[in-house]
């Protein structure tokens, strides 16, 4: 039986702390060290202001857009197909996304300077926004249980779908551009600068908006459709705010970062296990845990093996894949 904090305030406070924290190690850890003299504001040379003002910092606003867009996206999908297994990449929005991507890199060449980087952005965000139409228009004439229905096996597919035709550009991608596919598939904050955090800037805070904004609706669908409809909850209407709402987030994240695997699985489900099921706070939780735990992983993956880099996303998998393994062995026990 999970124990219940004393009050909400005191969970999202906690976990703000536990950003903030977060963000103040993180900033002084680096190649560079950066001491809290020099964080507010007592600069000792140009370097320490270039390494702050264009590469950390960036880096940082980057890393706590991108995991609570992910965690947040999350658990609005295990709240919206009432399954607390449920993530980001089950209707096939990541795949999408990154399969608009590969298809920019090859293809296109990624042209070069702020065209190619927007570009890939906008790919990004047309590749997951492209999966939601097809997944809706698939599940349109159905109603209830049997829509949800629909809308997993389209997004089986399209997984299965995108990972072929992503196998594809691999094989005839160039050298160079076999690299990048590959470093992107891991998941990378590596290249974050100001013109990519601006984009997330733009496009991850309403979405996370509109995400907490259904947080009554997700609540009384737990209830079942038809409870919900009765208590005045347009479902459908909902189903559209909560993917559409994710296809922007999630498109932005994978064309900003790659694929990061597990936080949009890990964090709400922990959290679920301790807040409870009611959407009001575990939305809030879960985009403020996706950050702590984004920005911890990357400042782990910039520090581990200094000066190389660790792709973030294989730290996140290394962190996910035992963690269920160990609930799995749990639950054997307990049969």
């Amino acid at each position: 039986m999970t124990k219940q904090p004393r009050s909400p305030g005191q969970v999202l406070v906690l976990l703000g702390l536990a950003v903030l924290a977060a963000l103040l190690v993180a900033a002084m850890s680096g190649s560079v060290g950066l001491s809290p003299r020099v964080l507010l504001g007592e600069w000792p040379s140009p370097l320490a202001w270039q390494v702050w003002w264009q590469l950390r910092l960036p880096r940082l606003l980057l890393a706590a857009l991108v995991g609570a867009m992910l965690a947040g996206s999350g658990a609005a999908m295990q709240g919206l197909f009432r399954n607390p297994l449920a993530d980001p990449t089950l209707l096939g929005l990541a795949s999408g996304a990154g399969l608009a991507v590969a298809l920019w890199i090859v293809l296109l060449g990624g042209a070069g300077g702020s065209l190619g980087l927007y570009g890939q952005f906008l790919a990004g965000f047309l590749g997951a926004l492209g999966v939601c139409v097809l997944v809706f228009a698939l599940g349109q004439r159905q109603h209830g249980q049997e829509a949800l229905f629909t809308l997993l096996l389209a997004g089986l597919a399209i997984n299965t779908l995108a990972g072929a035709m992503g196998g594809v550009m691999a094989f005839i991608a160039s050298d160079e551009q076999l690299r990048q596919l590959s470093l992107w598939g891991m998941g990378s904050l590596s290249h974050a600068l100001w013109s990519a955090t601006l984009g997330a800037l733009i496009g991850i805070p309403p979405a996370l908006w509109w995400l907490l904004r259904c947080a009554r609706g997700l609540d009384l669908l737990q209830l079942g459709e038809l409870t919900a409809h009765g208590a005045g909850l347009d479902a459908p209407r909902l189903k559209r705010h909560v993917v559409v709402a994710t296809a922007l987030g999630v498109g932005l994240c994978v064309a900003l970062a790659g694929i990061i695997g597990f936080l949009g699985l890990l964090v709400p489900h922990c959290l679920r296990l301790w807040l409870g099921p009611g959407h009001r706070l575990l939305l809030p939780a879960s985009m403020l845990g996706g950050a702590l735990l984004l920005i911890v992983a990357d400042t782990l993956a910039r520090t581990l093996a200094s000066p190389a880099e660790v792709p973030v996303g294989l730290l996140t998998s290394l962190l996910g894949g035992p963690y269920f393994l160990w609930l799995l062995l749990k639950r054997r026990a307990r049969c």
